[in-house]
């Protein structure tokens, strides 16, 4: 029974991972408390169930990616720049997880959970971008273009990191999205994301995906896809840090990657037919239950 469950919490972290684009670790790190304490499965750590959910990740991360690849969501280079912060943040968070105990991990990490569900929630009112307020931007930054002349073109292009980086996306339904993020705030964002997917075993997802929405204003699908690409890489190195310290159950992760592997394949596919508002609704969803439920555990 206990192998039934863990293929079974594995397809279930796989397909809400990747539909809400949290990498699995909001569902898989939690069971496995859960169920340990019942008895239904060997107990473990925090920092075992953590590690342990990290490298399931890695294969959730990669499945996910490769089915939005085909579709053309993933944006790669705001996705490897932001990965320049959220590595190092998750080898950073994956060392602090070692100073929690199992108390105060649930409790944290509870509040953690609903409060990126109440953050969420501002993505609602800013999400949807009009194609005339596109077309207006669009026409503004020719204008400006045109005002400058041959002169400005001989002057010295600002450096990387102080360029704002502007881009517009075109969803099925014919709504246009301009989003767009200041490189140097967003690597550090990342870095804070990165640190909390390596201290919860989250991926991160669950931070960066409002954050992508609500601050640089992504369209969701293209937020939820480029961050499945930001887990895959950050839980690879912070899984590292895990395994060199012995956090890792082989034999649970071993069971979890195929139901991961095949519920990621399932969420990419159902996160491709669901309305912007929908997806984050069902985001806000499981943030906040899975919340209210670790707080609950770690009073009792």
């Amino acid at each position: 029974m206990g192998y039934m469950l863990l293929v079974l919490i594995g397809f279930t972290a796989g397909t809400l991972g990747s539909l809400a684009g949290l990498g699995g670790g909001v569902v898989i790190v939690p069971a496995l408390l859960f169920f340990g304490a019942l008895g239904w499965l060997s107990a473990v750590t925090p920092q075992v169930a953590v590690g342990t959910s990290l490298v399931v990740i890695i294969f959730n991360g990669l499945s996910s990616t490769l089915s939005y690849m085909k579709d053309k969501l993933v944006d790669y280079r705001s996705g490897l720049l932001f990965c320049i912060g959220s590595v190092p943040g998750a080898v950073a968070g994956a060392l602090v997880n070692n100073t929690l105990s199992a108390a105060h991990f649930s409790l944290y990490f509870g509040l953690f959970l609903i409060a990126m569900s109440v953050f969420l929630s501002l993505s609602q009112k800013k999400a949807k971008r009009s194609a005339d307020e596109t077309a207006a931007a669009t026409e503004s930054g020719a204008g400006s273009r045109q005002g400058r002349g041959e002169a400005d073109s001989r002057l010295q292009p600002a450096p990387w990191w102080r360029r704002n980086v502007v881009r517009t996306y075109t969803d099925r339904n014919g709504e246009t999205f301009t989003y767009g993020y200041q490189p140097l705030a967003a690597v550090a964002i990342a870095f804070l994301v990165g640190f909390f997917g390596g201290l919860f075993g989250i991926g991160g997802g669950s931070l960066m995906v409002p954050a992508m929405i609500v601050l640089f204003r992504f369209p969701p699908h293209v937020a939820v896809a480029t961050s499945m690409l930001m887990i895959f890489l950050s839980s690879l190195i912070g899984s590292l840090t895990h395994v060199a310290m012995g956090n890792v159950h082989w034999l649970f992760a071993l069971l979890l990657i195929p139901g991961v592997w095949i519920g990621a394949k399932t969420g990419a596919w159902i996160n491709k037919r669901m309305s912007s508002r929908a997806l984050v609704t069902v985001l806000r969803m499981v943030l906040v239950l899975l919340g209210v439920r670790l707080v609950v555990e770690s009073l009792l």
